[in-house]
């Protein structure tokens, strides 16, 4: 006896658009897990990737009433394609896309943090030019220099400036907010600053090959 999976057109065509959903969802499981044993090229896996998730966008917004939930769609069908939900649903971007995206916003950050430094340093040592020493004008200032130097992960823990700019703060942080520094002591953080500053500048190149 021949079993009928649907009545009439329009319910036929809906079976046809699930085959054609768990079709793509399989199919990028595979090409995930081809990309990530290295079985084909990146060029390959972008090509073919962003066409299933093409494919899968059409596709999903046709159906999203009578498949609101592409995770449920997932686990009715009992298909087992973690990477195929991460890369179609979570990401919507190849792979290669991904980490291309990720090491631009990288560099992008690290260049607003260098620029942040240099501020910084400039700020600190123009203050002292300007004979800003006491204790409330000058702590906060090589906070903000310590912060900045912190947040920079090309820079070594042990680099000189962080380093130097540690030893400051620990001896302002027992002075009272009123105390100056003395002409002595102004002039010696002056010159750690702009040894800390040309430390940094040379530090740059090295870090970012």
């Amino acid at each position: 006896m021949e079993v009928k999976l649907w009545n009439d057109k329009r319910e036929r065509e809906m079976y046809e658009n699930f085959a054609e959903l768990f079709a793509i969802i399989k199919a990028t499981e595979k090409l995930e897990r081809a990309y990530v044993r290295d079985v084909i090229s990146p060029a390959e896996y972008e090509t073919e990737c962003q066409k299933l998730i093409n494919q899968f966008k059409t596709l999903s917004t046709s159906l999203k009433d009578t498949v609101p939930s592409i995770e449920r769609f997932h686990d009715t069908y009992k298909m087992d394609c973690p990477a195929a939900l991460n890369r179609l649903v979570v990401s919507g971007v190849p792979a290669t896309i991904e980490h291309r995206n990720a090491r631009a916003m990288s560099a992008t950050t690290s260049a607003a943090i260098v620029a942040e430094c240099v501020q910084n340093f400039i700020t600190a040592m123009d203050s002292l030019k300007l004979n800003m020493v006491a204790v409330d004008q000058v702590h906060p200032l090589l906070s903000d220099l310590s912060a900045s130097l912190n947040k920079l992960s090309i820079l070594p823990h042990d680099f000189e400036g962080k380093t130097k700019m540690r030893e400051w703060i620990a001896r302002l942080s027992k002075m009272g907010a009123a105390d100056e520094l003395t002409e002595q002591q102004a002039r010696q953080l002056h010159f750690d600053l702009e040894s800390s500053y040309n430390s940094f500048m040379a530090a740059l190149p090295t870090a970012g090959t």
